[in-house]
């Protein structure tokens, strides 16, 4: 069991200050009177040792605390430009960012969680001993600032006055951070207090990029402190290792969930977008995948956006579930964004009138920004992350480089989509009554179904398998990636997995508004199908039709075909709305390939489950029996029908029952 506060807080033990008196003495004496008078109304005693000691750890030259006004922001921007942390493009507004060139994703091997003697820690995580981490915090941070300026800027992770919303401080060296995090996050200097007062918690964050040498990268550390809710990082670069408010944060949110609100709220790797039917009805939906696994192209596609990454979910006093976005900006993988899939986002991308920070793609001679798989004309040469490219250029093993990284991005705030809705804004929240989980799954499920009851729908999320993506630094193969969310559990699978069980299966959910929970996959390929080639056996804009369907279930308008793994749509149906939707002929043929379930790898994809959840130890049981029940039920089929059973089988199979 977490117990929060347990042990010494790190920062304060190496930063020395213990009272506020100290505190504010030292702010004083550090911080010229303008900057020093932004923090003097701030009278919460652990908000102001937080900062103080920050500083006395660190010991910056300067010290600028942001207020979030346009002044303010526009100094943050010129300090990155000067750095060279970014350098401007052509285009107003868009700045390119390169990462070093061996750190282009999350280092998860050198990522720890800071746990007390007695405090179990996931079995996908890497674990610290309290005592090595202050030794660590201590060697490494202990004056990292000097001739740097210290950044400090307070945030809201959600609307002001949602009731999951997490205040939290970024402290940084790198005006990249501090640039990407006005445009990803609520600027709450004015309100920051009064949430924390509210709230009960809040989260610190203490980065410096170091010297931004390769050399340095193997010392290169991201530390979660779970007990005292502070990350510490260092000798980084990449958003995803640095910008802690994102997935650090988002860590000490499941905590928060797991072990302080269980049963009442969640915290998830979701994307949230909102659909609307021909009657007006607007219905939430949210939905779990691994980065890389196309979470911004299904929060497009539904017809309103309100975030691409990141999901609160509350049971609210009127029985629904709501999910607020902790963010208000994108930080979107560019790799397959193009024109015929996702239109809105190339409109920004292409076009005067959005700030945008891009990080890691190609850089023609004209300053213009490319990347794989955009559907236009690449250059002959360029400038990228690895340095200058000319097409057909060959790495030392001989491999082709790509024009641009597998992992780089796009940053630019969510109301500058024309699909934007202002609901993001709400601290009601959305109302959800659709949740999704999917993967990059080429070859086993079909690309849309539904549980039939929580628990199943816990179980899909769980049975998430994924190949691994760029995302990750040396990660290879296909993997289990559980709720999407594995990576950003700090405490045991199962108390996560008992908190999944609970808050979906709670009495408090009315059942007129209990969402519905499917599964999503639109990675089949032809080969897995029976043809050749490895192309995708639909289209990336198919999945409009998957939520348009999924939305229509969630209110029992359309019919599902029974079977082991959950209700499947009918062909009918779906030919309708690929009509309506996306004015697309959808054939039979296509159909049956696509939703007709291929037992064998089903069961194989069981078993694989089945074993290593078997290694966990205190799992709920439930999880258990819905898998066992499922493979009973596809083995019986495949002993009825063969190996690949078709859609019509399947309902002549329930409507023999």
């Amino acid at each position: 069991m977490l117990k929060f506060k347990e042990g010494i807080d790190i920062v304060e033990e190496i930063g020395g200050i213990h009272t506020v008196e100290a505190a504010r003495a030292l702010l004083k004496e550090k911080m010229p009177t303008e900057q020093f008078n932004r923090l003097a109304t701030f009278k919460n005693p652990e908000v102001v040792l937080k900062i103080a000691n920050s500083i006395a750890m660190c010991t910056p030259d300067a010290i600028f605390v942001n207020t979030g006004s346009t002044a303010d922001v526009q100094f943050i921007r010129d300090i990155a430009l000067k750095k060279g942390e970014e350098e401007s493009l052509p285009m107003k507004g868009h700045t390119i960012h390169y990462d070093l060139n061996e750190e282009q994703g999350r280092i998860t091997d050198r990522t720890f969680y800071i746990a007390n003697d007695d405090e179990q820690i996931s079995s996908l995580a890497l674990r610290m001993s309290r005592k090595e981490a202050l030794d660590t915090v201590r060697k490494i941070m202990t004056g990292i600032m000097r001739g740097k300026t210290m950044i400090i800027g307070f945030y809201s992770r959600g609307p002001v006055g949602a009731p999951v919303s997490n205040p939290s401080i970024e402290i940084s060296s790198s005006a990249y951070v501090c640039h990407s995090a006005e445009i990803l996050y609520r600027n709450t200097y004015k309100d920051f207090e009064k949430e924390v007062e509210k709230l009960g918690h809040f989260f610190t964050n203490i980065h410096s990029e170091g010297l931004n040498r390769p050399e340095d990268l193997p010392n290169a550390r991201v530390l979660m402190d779970r007990a005292h809710l502070t990350t510490y990082a260092f000798n980084c670069t990449y958003a995803g290792n640095t910008l802690l408010m994102k997935k650090g944060n988002h860590r000490f949110a499941v905590d928060r969930s797991v072990y302080a609100k269980r049963g009442q709220e969640l915290a998830e790797h979701m994307f949230i977008t909102l659909m609307k039917s021909k009657s007006g009805r607007i219905t939430g939906i949210t939905g779990a995948a691994p980065s890389g696994c196309g979470k911004t192209t299904t929060a497009m596609a539904g017809d309103l956006f309100v975030g691409d990454d990141l999901a609160q979910m509350w049971i609210a006093a009127d029985g629904s579930v709501r999910s607020i976005n902790p963010e208000c900006g994108i930080f979107g993988i560019v790799e397959d964004v193009n024109r015929e899939g996702d239109p809105i986002l190339m409109k920004l991308l292409r076009e005067p009138g959005t700030e945008v920070i891009w990080s890691n793609v190609l850089i023609d001679e004209k300053g213009i920004p490319h990347w794989t798989g955009n559907g236009e004309e690449l250059p002959p040469r360029g400038r990228n992350h690895q340095g200058r490219w000319e097409k057909g250029m060959k790495d030392a093993k001989g491999k082709e480089v790509p024009i641009s990284h597998p992992n780089a991005r796009c940053t630019l705030a969510s109301k500058a989509l024309t699909n934007f809705s202002q609901m993001a804004e709400d601290p009601a929240g959305v109302a959800t009554r659709v949740v999704t989980y999917s993967g990059r799954d080429s070859d086993t499920m079909p690309p849309v179904w539904v549980a039939k009851n929580s628990d199943e729908g816990v179980v899909i999320g769980a049975c998430i398998v994924s190949a691994a993506t760029a995302t990750e630094v040396g990660a290879t193969g296909v993997k289990r990636a559980p709720w999407a969310n594995g990576q950003f559990i700090p405490g045991a699978l199962g108390d996560y997995m008992d908190a999944q069980f609970k808050f979906f299966g709670s009495s408090k959910i009315a059942p007129d508004k209990r969402p519905i929970m499917a599964g999503l996959n639109y990675f089949l390929t032809h080969e897995a199908r029976g043809g050749t080639g490895k192309k995708l056996l639909g289209e990336k804009r198919d999945v409009k039709v998957w939520l348009s369907w999924l939305e229509r279930r969630a209110y029992n308008e359309v019919q599902g075909i029974d079977s082991p793994i959950g209700y499947l749509p009918k062909y009918d149906d779906l030919k309708a709305l690929f009509k309506e939707k996306i004015n697309k002929e959808y054939s039979r043929e296509l159909y049956d390939k696509q939703f007709s379930l291929y037992i064998d790898n089903i069961v194989k994809r069981i078993d694989l489950q089945l074993e290593a959840y078997g290694k966990e130890k205190n799992l709920p049981l439930k999880i258990f029996e819905v898998l066992k029940s499922q493979r009973q039920g596809l083995v019986a089929l495949k002993e009825k029908y063969g190996p690949i059973v078709t859609p019509a089988q399947l309902e002549a199979a329930a409507a023999a029952k």
